[in-house]
């Protein structure tokens, strides 16, 4: 088959999305159908370097941006919409393709998908949602609920969601919201739950044994527990209850590593300076994702955190990737996210709600006392990632999906609305 996979990010930038496109492609591309790929040139690093391969399988359409950064609304709008021109121009001039596979980065960029149908009507829908908008932004309070604005996106959503073949969610409340909002009754979509995931190859069992992150060598990391916040710090994300665990917690052998970046960075480094948190650490993204491997490699456990209003709305991807390097997780936010539901199916780790920060204390503690038991929670951890959040698990899913567009018998939906 003929198959277009479209997002704004693509390897080897580091952001999630571009490596989950990637790894899909590939994938697809060695089960022998033919791939292609739009993407920007920008990256979610200023720095990446990225070329454009426009005769291999995955093929790579790289479309200009004026990458202009996420600093403020403005320019982020203006990065996205020379990206939905540059895409919707790509799309056109493809030869019909069987599937068209749209991630959410930009929004709405599945319309672009639209175009291509509206010239080769054969061509299947698929919305691959990482993101819900405008749910995200009217939840962050960036939009008014039920303004003009967000009248219009919805519009948009009910409008695109009578056009899709089938709608890919991350978690089942992400599925119980969209279906709920813009699935018409008179129109049922086939409905998949997948996780996200990493590679299994890229996460081998010796990724532990890497040569650890320098700067866990040295003061004031070095000997440490470290309990490690690895990428975006944004607008979806609560850390009120970790600051108090560290106020609690100074003094210890732990400390609280970001490495990173996002909305909350300058709050936090606020926090740190006002407060004199020795047990704060803040670093910037790094480059490569093999570096991330490193600095995993050097962490106790991973944190996550996530808005009690996020659930549905945002999946946190930093998931998989620390249950690949067998790090028990630290989760604060709502129940029936795919981080609570992970650690419930698998015992790896603890998953609190906003305010307990009597509980992340005690779950640090028990750490460094029983480490025997902690070991254990580790192992767990790397057991979820090979059952459940690898490639390996997750990729003969998506093959299944598109073989029942096709063939409904031999397809998996977990739902029809």
């Amino acid at each position: 088959m003929r198959i277009t996979i479209i997002n704004q990010f693509y390897a080897p930038d580091i952001s999630p999305t571009a490596h989950l496109a990637a790894s899909l492609a590939e994938g697809l591309a060695a089960d022998g159908h033919e791939v292609t790929i739009i993407a920007s040139r920008g990256g979610y690093v200023e720095a990446s370097q990225l070329e454009q391969s426009a005769g291999e399988n995955p093929r790579i359409y790289r479309l200009w941006t004026p990458r202009l950064g996420k600093k403020t609304i403005i320019k982020r709008c203006i990065d996205y919409s020379s990206f939905y021109l540059g895409a919707a121009h790509r799309m056109m001039k493809l030869p019909a393709q069987d599937v068209i596979i749209s991630l959410t980065t930009p929004p709405y960029i599945a319309w672009t998908s639209v175009l291509h149908r509206a010239l080769h009507p054969r061509t299947k829908l698929v919305l691959w949602n990482m993101d819900c908008y405008p749910d995200a932004i009217e939840r962050a309070g960036i939009m008014k609920k039920g303004g003009a604005m967000s009248r219009t996106m919805r519009m948009l959503n009910r409008a695109l969601f009578r056009r899709l073949d089938r709608l890919i969610c991350l978690d089942h409340a992400m599925a119980n919201l969209l279906l709920g909002d813009y699935a018409s009754p008179n129109r049922p979509i086939p409905t998949s739950v997948i996780p996200n995931w990493e590679k299994a190859e890229f996460f081998s069992p010796s990724s532990t044994a890497l040569p650890a992150w320098e700067d866990t060598q040295k003061p004031p990391l070095a000997g440490k527990f470290i309990i490690l916040y690895l990428g975006n710090a944004g607008f979806g994300h609560r850390f009120d209850t970790i600051i108090e665990a560290a106020r609690r917690l100074r003094g210890r052998d732990v400390v609280f590593l970001f490495v990173g970046g996002g909305k909350a960075w300058n709050d936090l480094q606020e926090i740190k300076n006002r407060e004199g948190l020795d047990n704060l650490i803040l670093h910037g993204y790094v480059q490569q994702k093999q570096d991330t491997i490193r600095i995993m490699a050097a962490a106790s456990c991973a944190l996550i955190t996530l808005r009690q209003d996020m659930a549905g709305v945002m999946s946190p991807s930093k998931l998989h990737a620390n249950l690949a390097m067998g790090l028990p997780i630290l989760y604060v936010g709502p129940t029936g996210s795919n981080v609570d539901e992970a650690i419930a199916r698998f015992d790896c780790g603890l998953s609190v709600r906003e305010g307990d920060e009597d509980s992340v204390v005690r779950f640090i503690e028990s750490a460094l006392t029983d480490p025997a038991a902690f070991k254990t929670m580790k192992s767990a951890a790397r057991q979820a990632f090979e059952s459940a959040y690898c490639d390996q698990q997750t990729l003969p899913q998506f093959e299944r999906m598109i073989t029942g567009l096709f063939d409904p018998k031999t397809g998996i939906h977990d739902r029809q609305r």
